[in-house]
């Protein structure tokens, strides 16, 4: 079974976003939801630890990390030895758990863990600190706001930068509404009226209405 102490190795060290430090806080909670919903726990912590550790911190190529990352554990995980059965059902989680892609669902409940896990890592004010954080890792505007065509629709004017605002409006704010257990669906709730909270004081600020 892969430990922590190994995962280090996989993560870089100083992402602020998908290193080692998101790596234990989701490993935490995936242990925490697999308890409450009756997960197999090896399964679960073994995705875990190894969802993110292949891929670039931030860019295009950032869409399909979770292939590569599914395909770096079935390396680790053949290596010790573990019987190709739960190999797969590792994959399964590693490559279900990215939000912007639909091609692979969670359907089983150690994937669904991975899932709410993860993505509750995004929301609250964690989700707050980690979606500024992306957005200076990746040269991002961190002031404007987003535009009411944006708010719309989604769809950006010619121009309009990508903001940590932008982000929240497209992907955090609708994160409480996938989550698959019910433990993650209540812990979802708190954290979701957070960031919720936060970004509307960000938008009075802005407009210097508050």
């Amino acid at each position: 079974m892969p430990t922590l102490e190994q995962a280090k190795n996989w993560y870089n060290q100083s992402d602020p976003v998908h290193g080692f430090d998101h790596i234990q806080r989701v490993y935490r909670m995936a242990e925490h939801l697999a308890q409450a919903e009756g997960a197999d726990l090896e399964i679960v912590r073994a995705a875990a630890l190894l969802h993110d550790a292949e891929g670039p911190l931030t860019g295009d190529s950032r869409a399909v990390h979770q292939l590569a990352s599914a395909e770096f554990a079935r390396q680790i995980l053949q290596a010790e030895g573990w019987p190709e059965a739960r190999i797969q059902a590792v994959e399964h989680c590693i490559r279900a758990h990215r939000f912007r892609d639909e091609r692979e669902q969670p359907e089983t409940i150690e994937a669904q863990v991975l899932f709410d896990a993860d993505k509750l890592d995004a929301i609250g004010a964690i989700g707050a600190l980690r979606s500024i954080a992306y957005a200076i890792l990746d040269g991002q505007n961190l002031f404007v706001l987003p535009s009411e065509q944006f708010r719309q629709t989604g769809e950006k004017l010619p121009g309009e930068p990508h903001t940590p605002y932008h982000e929240h409006l497209f992907k955090l704010r609708k994160l409480k509404d996938r989550m698959f257990t019910p433990t993650g669906k209540a812990l979802a709730q708190a954290r979701h009226d957070y960031l919720e909270g936060f970004f509307a004081q960000l938008h009075a600020e802005l407009r210097a209405e508050a």
